[in-house]
């Protein structure tokens, strides 16, 4: 199991349960028959890491703008 689905269990569920119940099978599992699942899983677990870097991204540039006024308006009294 990937390390990371410890706290993507409510993100990618569906595919996490379609990839454990393929692994029930262990035939499947050592001859690439759960590759297609693996792959849903991995493209929906991307897809939500790309989402959250662009969010925090975004809060970063947000926190810098906040930042540099302050220290703008810091050194407007001097």
């Amino acid at each position: 199991m990937h390390p990371q689905l410890s706290d993507k269990r409510i993100v990618c569920r569906e595919f996490i349960q379609a990839l454990d119940a393929c692994h029930v099978s262990i035939w499947a599992r050592l001859t690439g028959g759960c590759n297609q699942e693996k792959d849903s899983l991995n493209k929906c677990l991307r897809k939500e890491r790309v989402e959250r870097s662009t969010r925090n991204r975004t809060q970063a540039k947000e926190q810098r703008l906040k930042t540099e006024q302050v220290w703008k308006e810091l050194h407007e009294d001097d």
